[in-house]
């Protein structure tokens, strides 16, 4: 049996852009992305996780708004390798009338029924009936606080799914 996915959002899991402004979580490190001329994004990432996601066992995928560019930004500072990631395309912040987040479809469409986790902080019950109506294969969405980032029980959540596959 190949490895599972995982689908790893920027903004809420690797970045807790929701965190108090003032004060960067302990192990973080603060990157200032250009957006344009003289305007710049805070991202505060914590480069023990990718070494971390990377022992999980599973293969990894970018599913954010960042697309190809978490792997310039996000990815060296969080001791990444480049990943490949979904092209959201058109749909890109696509309101839907179900109240299915906007990444779910092109998500379950590039999992093509292999076994997924998908880590972001924007999940609803209604993205749990999408995938469970549209992805033949195991599926575990898994929230992250977006004040908090990754925390070990989310790795653990994470390994106890992929451990529960090869079971």
């Amino acid at each position: 049996m190949s490895r599972p996915l995982l689908y790893l959002d920027v903004d809420g899991p690797l970045n807790p852009y929701a965190a108090q402004p003032e004060r960067r979580p302990e192990g973080y490190t603060t990157i200032r992305v250009a957006l344009r001329p003289g305007r710049a994004l805070r991202v505060w990432l914590n480069p023990a996780h990718g070494p971390a996601l990377l022992d999980l066992g599973y293969d990894l995928c970018w599913a954010t708004t960042w697309m190809d560019a978490a792997n310039r930004w996000i990815a060296p500072v969080v001791g990444l390798p480049e990943l490949p990631y979904v092209d959201f395309g058109a749909g890109l912040f696509a309101l839907r009338p179900d109240g299915v987040h906007w990444k779910t479809e092109a998500i379950v469409a590039h999992a093509a029924d292999r076994p997924f986790a998908w880590v972001d902080d924007e999940q609803t019950p209604a993205d749990s009936a999408y995938v469970r109506a549209h992805h033949t294969g195991p599926a575990l969405l898994h929230h992250v606080n977006p004040r908090i980032g990754l925390l070990e029980p989310d790795f653990t959540a994470l390994a106890d799914f992929a451990q529960a596959l090869r079971a």
